[in-house]
């Protein structure tokens, strides 16, 4: 079931129902890298807001990193699921260990993407994070337990298509929870769209627009 015909058109979706943090000085907009950087820029420009990251990751299964079984904040703070490491049989050094390698990964995203751009400053400002669409939301949930420690005055999610049992849960975290469709045949985000490609870090760096070209 298609329901976008690309991240463009959902993200001119989303401005609709965002519209009232239009210009707004206190707010700032996160995208959660790559595919969302797509979205963040056609809302950046409709909503004349500053446009940042902010980069978590899963921690996947041995043998299958697809297979995601916890998550790294950009603090290096992981949490995971005690009942799958005990289904399978996980020791929990392997998720110590994987959580101090994805930690560095987080580091070197950011240097990537930002170069010496100094981060925003989210203590009492709104944030909108936005994505392309939520499947389990183990990220987005890491991204939202961390803007929370920065004593952010709002958090509004924005995001066009979600799994109904992520939005449920995902909707108690934030301030604001703004998502379009709620599909109960949900496999992977793609499916409701028409087009969407794999967006490069050059192609994300490029549109954060953050590092000198």
């Amino acid at each position: 079931m298609k329901i976008f015909k690309d991240r463009k058109e959902a993200a001119e979706k989303l401005y609709a129902a965002l519209k009232s943090y239009q210009a707004k000085k206190d707010v700032v907009l996160l995208a959660i890298p790559r595919g969302a950087l797509e979205m963040g820029k056609v809302l950046r420009e409709k909503l004349k807001l500053p446009l940042d990251i902010v980069v978590t990751k899963k921690i996947g299964a041995p043998g299958n990193e697809e297979f995601a079984i916890g998550v790294v904040d950009p603090e290096g703070n992981f949490s995971y699921d005690e009942g799958i490491l005990a289904s399978y049989g996980i020791p929990l050094s392997y998720i110590e260990e994987e959580a101090e390698r994805l930690k560095h990964v987080i580091k070197r995203r950011y240097e990537d993407y930002r170069g010496d751009a100094q981060p925003p400053e989210l203590k009492r400002k709104t944030v909108i994070v936005v994505d392309d669409g939520i499947a389990t939301g183990r990220t987005t949930e890491a991204a939202i337990d961390y803007l929370r420690r920065q004593q952010v005055k709002k958090i509004v999610l924005a995001v066009p298509v979600s799994a109904v049992d992520s939005a449920s849960r995902l909707e108690k975290k934030v301030d604001e929870f703004i998502c379009l469709e709620r599909p109960l045949d949900f496999y992977a985000v793609g499916q409701f769209y028409e087009n969407f490609p794999q967006v490069s870090d050059e192609e994300a760096i490029k549109i954060l627009g953050l590092r000198p070209q």
